[in-house]
């Protein structure tokens, strides 16, 4: 297994091309094996009935959409947990019994097993999650993140046993939103006299709290030549709106001041907080 290898752990179906369909699509194309975690199937989203046209259920449709996005980005397995999607923190729903909020909570290490088992199958040197708040503080985020973290701290040892070998990979990453993008759209949702605190279709997003609790970046990666398959595999997930907030504006306008994405070193840990990686397989060492 001598090619690079990437793996997201991601909570839903659309996060994994709303947030880094840009980044995936780049590496993929330069010949990385991309994998994905998607935790949940999705399906405490909001989706209008017309959309669920041909389809049994809101997770029916949410993972056909995952799979129309996987085939756009090129992902060389995609591994689904099946969890029940926890909702927005606070709701009802993050006490049922199958959502991944509640599940975590109550046996994390079946979690954390799950992450283990899919590092060691398929032994990628680089591994991207959510940040500490997940992204905007959605409890399924936050536990796939901390699943993750701890997932990659016991990956490589001979005492935690799966049906795999021990394999340790060689570097997490948190992703991150540059916050000049957050404060934009600050800025743009003040303009329209709404309230960033409840931004979204169900007003349940703080742009505050995502600005207040973005990390430093340590690695900028160039995306400019990507944004229209970022755009494509965002499109997939059409029941979500079809892309993240940054679809709003124009190819032509994001082309000018999306040009690179930034994401946060966990491991090996930084001396400074600089940007000081250009390339999330900086220094990475291949068999």
């Amino acid at each position: 297994m001598g090619n690079k290898r990437l793996l997201i752990s991601y909570a839903h179906p659309d996060d994994e091309s709303f947030g880094l369909g840009a980044i995936i699509a780049k590496y993929v194309k330069e010949g990385v094996d991309a994998y994905l975690i998607c935790a949940t199937n999705g399906d405490a989203g909001t989706v209008s009935k017309e959309m669920l046209n041909g389809y049994n259920s809101i997770a029916e449709l949410r993972l056909a959409e995952l799979d129309c996005a996987s085939q756009k980005l090129g992902f060389k397995k995609v591994f689904t947990f099946g969890y029940r999607d926890s909702g927005m923190m606070g709701q009802e729903v993050n006490q049922h019994p199958e959502c991944l909020w509640y599940r975590w909570h109550q046996e994390p290490e079946t979690l954390i097993k799950q992450v283990v088992e899919v590092m060691r199958e398929i032994r990628p040197q680089v591994v991207v999650t959510f940040n500490k708040y997940g992204g905007y503080g959605h409890p399924d985020h936050i536990a796939i993140q901390q699943a993750t973290t701890r997932a990659f701290d016991r990956a490589g040892k001979t005492g935690f046993v799966t049906d795999y070998a021990p394999y340790q990979p060689q570097k997490l990453y948190y992703s991150s939103i540059p916050k000049i993008f957050i404060r934009l759209n600050i800025w743009w949702i003040l303009l329209q006299g709404k309230d960033p605190r409840k931004y979204g279709v169900n007003h349940d997003i703080d742009m505050q709290k995502i600005l207040d609790n973005a990390d430093f970046e340590h690695a900028n990666i160039s995306i400019k030549a990507f944004l229209e398959d970022w755009d494509e595999a965002s499109a997939c997930h059409a029941s979500q709106g079809g892309g993240g907030f940054l679809t709003q504006y124009p190819l032509w306008l994001r082309r000018l001041w999306i040009t690179h994405q930034g994401f946060t070193r966990i491991y090996p840990a930084p001396m400074h907080n600089v940007v000081d990686e250009y390339d999330l397989f900086q220094n990475v060492e291949l068999p």
